[in-house]
This record gives structure tokens, C-alpha cells and sequence, in this order.
């Protein structure tokens, strides 16, 4: 069964529901800003709005979209790519594409526009819809764009090289398309990216899409009377597949702007929210305004709220335990998963295991797991190797690149590239990643591209980024510079070097030494990593 129809079924059972809100709160002057800090998240407006929409709303726009893309040409296999900061116009636009049989295809909104551009020639996008924050990035490279591709403009004063979104559904039918939907079908292409920073285009069916839903509301219990706070951009799988728990509950969700301690709270209180997905960075801040008394419990309505969950990075035990004593009655669950898994979930914690906080937890609903070692034969439980997943969520392919793929799914399994080791309670650890993605904030950051730009400056010899433990953000980037023989560089002048990359790829510490490479030449970054990581992780406590 596609997702589309648990769609059409809340629209019959539950029509006049809230299905969605989107929610731009009013900024307070002296808020600590998080995502916005780190180029995380979207802006929010100067001017705070509640907008909201019903299962039969949702349904209606759904349609429309279906039957506007069905008007224009698109047919089953195209892709539509989205490339939009959260709205109530996302989920409907994402599911109108899925009931024309078409692939629907989120793009990271942080994409640049050779970013852009890669991911439409990779993933074949016949048509793009974007928001009126990406005009700038699109128009830049929109004669290349539209040579082969439609490009709709979902906004007021739509730019000439495009078409306008309102204009088009507005005289569309908002009845369900004719078009029969198979559970094998191809359904959405998400993106990812290993140590080199070049994406792969990751393939998923109509089961996979399922199966997420399924497992989202078999794990946390979703039910009619929850309301899911959705805070991470939807183009993320973690977002929208645990957004999917709602859809097979047929409750409410509400999409949140904004991050600081004071907002998540207040629309917790507001919206009754039962059900709360962070990231670490988040569940600190609330936490350190909680220690300074910057907040109080009292001044909001919690007790409805009976479920955080963190995923996207590894969680400390010690916030946990500080968690739980200021939110003694909180269920609590983590979920490991990847792009390639359907998101979040095919390990997880378990709302009942909170004493094994630490662990990734187990094989979750419809999984299964096992370790390996470099030969693909299952290690001794307790040893190291590497973690590998099946189950009905696992992708078809990494889209045209059949030797990724061969790579990475050997007899129905995903081998994940992670290392991890299970105790004698079957409980699964990570131990440490083959690939050097950092993971800051939630999201990965690739050290190849940053390391490529910084061999630009004339002043650099040898560079090697690499991730240093922090308290609120799991990682932070390191640059560590080897400086040519005869010259003087400072910090101030690499920082003024990096204004040209995006905020979130700049190093948040800079390291002037020599970079070792072994035998082969290559960079030994697991021993920078014990080297500075260490020295960075005391100067921070010692900074408190």
C-alpha cells in the first residue's frame, strides 16, 4: 500500500481535523540562536504567523499538484525535485508528485547552485519546484536549468525564467488521479554523501516509504490525541519519516521555525505537543536555560508532553541523566539509521531501555543486524566490525551507479560503513565511523571540499579537516594547516580566507602543525583526532 492512500484515508475519517501547522513564533530580542548560528536551519520571518491546514485540505492541494504535474507532461518515473524551506506546502507538493507515479526528489536547501545543478543532472530531474529563498541560486544557473527541465516558482512575484506555481494548480482538479500506484514502484530519490562530499542519489520504492510510517508509529506509539513537534527541515528523511508516525495515526503535526529554548517550550505549551524529536544541540541549550534559570518549568503546559527522542548523532549519557531530572516523567528513545535505511529507526533504542542510554539500541521494527569483519563474515559478539541492516526499508540503489551500489548491498544487506560492537545483552554500540564525515549539529560535513578550498590559499602546504569533540554540537570542524616553509599565516587571516564558504563548512578551530601521512601517503587523520581532540575537549571544560 503507497502512503498516498493513508493520505486519502485520513482525509475520509478525519477531513475537518488539523492535519498540519506551520508556525513562525515571535523572536524574543535576547534568544540564543542555534540553527541559524550554525546555517542549519531555515530563516525565520520578522513577522511571527499560525497557519494551519486539515486532512482534507492536505488532500485537496495533494491532488492538485498531482493533476497540474499530469497536465504539464510529467509522467510516471519523472523526477520533480523540491527545493523548499519548511511550509504547509511542502508535505501536500511532496505527495502530489508521489499520485502522478512520479519520483519525488528533495533537495538539501543549503545546496549551492553547482550543488543544485549536479543533483538535477545526477538524479535526471525533469521538473523543479522551488521557494522564493532559492531565487537568487536558481537564476544563476537557470538557462542550464530549464534547457531541459520545468521550473515552477512556489511564491507571490514569480521571475521570468520560471512558472508560476499558484497560477498553474489554481483551475486543477482536486480529485485523485487515475494513476495505480504498485508497492515496487520507484518513490523518492534522497541524497547522500561519503568522505569525498560528492552525493550519491539514494533509490527508494513505495514500500520503503511505508515501512518508515509503519515502524515511526510501531516505535514511539503514535496515536490520535498526539501531536508530533516537527522541528528539522523536511527535505531530511529523519524529519519526514518520523513526521509519518502522524499520517498513520492520523493526528496533528505542527512545523516549527525557529530553535531557541524559549520557542520550543512555548509551542510545546501551546500546541499541546505530546511528541518531540531534537538534536543534541537543542536538548542542551534547553537544559543550560533551565541550570541558569533563564526559564521556568512552571511558567509553560508540559504535561501533556510524554515523549524525546534524539537521533541524527550520538547522544551523551550525562544528558540523559540531566534530562530526566528536570523531566522525570519523560519517555525517551534514539534511532540510528541512513539515507540508504529510510532515515532513522532500523536500530533503535527502545522507549522501555532507557538504562542502556549509550547504546544505538536494537534491530528496530521489521530489521534486522549484524556485525562483520573486513572479509563479510559475522565477528564474535563483543568485537569490533562493521554494522550492516536489512529490512523492508533498505534502498533499491544508489541511482546510475550500479558499482556504489554493488558496494554497499551485498545479498540484501546494507553494509553502513559504521563500526559497532554488540554487548552481551544484544544491545548495539557505535564504536567509530570508517568515513570521516563529521556529524555537527545533527548534520555531516565532508572534509574532502573543505580541505579542496583551503589548498587555494597560496599560504597553505598541506591541510587536514577533521571532527573535535563538543559538548552541544556532538562535533566541531578542525582544520589542521601545514603552512609553507618561509611564511606567516594567522587564524584571522584563514577566517577571512573561508568568508567564501558556506558558514556551515567554515572550521570552527584552527590548528597551525604539521599533517602526517603514512607509507601510502595518505593522511592519518585517526591520530590527529586522538591528538587534538583530546587538547580540545580539556581547553572546553576548562572554559566551562
Amino acid at each position: 500500500m503507497p502512503v498516498t492512500d493513508l493520505l486519502e484515508r485520513n482525509c475520509k475519517l478525519y477531513g475537518d481535523e488539523v492535519a498540519l501547522v506551520e508556525l513562525n513564533p515571535l523572536m524574543p530580542d535576547t534568544r540564543r540562536t542555534t540553527w541559524k548560528e550554525y546555517d542549519l536551519m531555515q530563516p525565520t520571518s520578522s513577522e511571527p504567523y499560525r497557519r494551519e491546514i486539515t486532512w482534507a485540505v492536505f488532500d485537496e492541494k495533494a491532488n492538485r499538484v498531482a493533476n497540474m504535474l499530469l497536465e504539464r507532461g510529467v509522467k510516471r518515473g519523472d523526477k520533480v525535485a523540491i527545493l523548499m524551506f519548511n511550509c504547509l506546502e511542502w508535505l501536500p507538493i511532496y505527495f502530489g508528485i508521489l499520485k502522478t507515479g512520479a519520483i519525488a526528489v528533495p533537495f538539501n536547501f543549503r545546496f549551492s547552485s553547482d550543488e543544485i545543478m549536479y543533483c538535477a543532472d545526477l538524479a535526471e530531474v525533469d521538473v523543479l519546484l522551488f521557494g522564493p529563498e532559492f531565487i537568487g541560486r536558481i537564476e544563476a544557473i537557470a538557462d542550464k536549468l530549464s534547457r531541459r527541465r520545468l521550473l515552477i516558482f512556489v511564491g507571490d512575484n514569480c521571475p521570468t525564467f520560471a512558472e508560476s506555481y499558484h497560477a498553474l494548480v489554481a483551475d486543477c482538479s482536486s480529485r485523485a488521479p487515475l494513476v495505480r500506484i504498485e508497492d515496487e514502484d520507484d518513490a523518492a530519490i534522497y541524497f547522500s554523501s561519503g568522505t569525498t562530499g560528492f552525493p550519491k542519489a539514494i533509490l527508494h520504492n513505495h514500500t520503503s516509504l511505508l515501512q518508515a510510517a509503519q515502524m515511526e508509529q510501531k516505535h514511539h506509539e503514535t496515536g490520535r490525541d498526539d501531536t508530533f513537534l516537527c522541528i528539522p527541515p523536511l527535505y531530511h528523511t529523519g524529519a519526514k519519516f518520523h513526521w509519518m508516525g502522524s499520517l498513520i495515526a492520523g493526528s496533528k503535526a505542527v512545523l516549527l521555525k525557529g530553535t531557541s529554548p524559549e520557542i520550543i517550550l512555548n509551542t510545546i505549551s501551546q500546541e499541546h505537543c505530546t511528541i518531540v524529536w531534537l538534536l543534541v544541540p537543542w536538548a542542551q541549550d534547553i537544559l543550560d536555560a533551565l541550570d541558569r534559570g533563564d526559564l521556568k518549568l512552571s511558567d509553560y503546559q508540559l504535561d501533556q508532553w510524554r515523549l524525546m527522542h534524539i537521533g541524527a548523532q550520538p547522544v551523551p549519557p550525562s544528558l540523559i541523566r540531566r534530562w530526566k531530572e528536570y523531566f522525570p516523567h519523560h519517555q525517551y528513545d534514539t534511532n540510528y539509521g541512513l539515507s540508504e535505511s529510510t532515515g532513522p529507526g532500523c536500530v533503535h533504542l527502545g522507549m522501555e531501555n532507557i538504562h542502556k542510554v549509550g547504546a544505538i539500541g536494537v534491530p528496530g521494527y521489521r530489521w534486522k543486524c549484524k556485525i562483520v569483519d573486513e572479509n563479510g563474515s559475522e565477528v564474535k559478539q563483543g568485537d569490533v566490525g562493521e554494522l550492516c541492516v536489512k529490512g523492508p526499508g533498505l534502498m533499491t540503489c544508489y541511482y546510475n551507479d550500479p558499482k556504489a551500489t554493488e558496494e554497499a548491498l551485498r545479498d540484501g544487506w546494507l553494509f553502513t560503513g559504521d563500526m559497532a560492537m554488540q554487548d552481551e545483552d544484544g544491545f548495539y554500540f557505535l564504536v567509530d565511523r570508517k568515513k570521516d564525515v563529521i556529524v555537527s549539529g545533527g548534520e555531516n560535513i565532508y572534509p574532502v571540499q573543505i580541505e579542496d578550498f583551503l589548498r587555494g590559499c597560496s599560504k597553505i602546504k598541506d591541510v587536514a579537516v577533521i571532527g573535535l569533540p563538543d559538548k552541544r554540537l556532538g562535533e566541531i570542524t578542525g582544520a589542521v594547516i601545514e603552512i609553507k616553509e618561509g611564511m606567516e599565516c594567522t587564524e584571522e587571516e584563514i577566517e577571512e580566507f573561508c568568508l567564501d564558504l558556506p558558514r556551515y563548512k567554515r572550521p570552527k578551530k584552527i590548528i597551525f602543525a604539521e599533517i602526517p601521512r603514512n607509507s601510502t601517503g595518505k593522511i592519518e587523520k585517526p591520530k590527529l583526532r586522538k591528538l587534538y581532540g583530546a587538547e580540545h575537549l580539556v581547553a572546553q571544560q576548562n572554559r566551562g
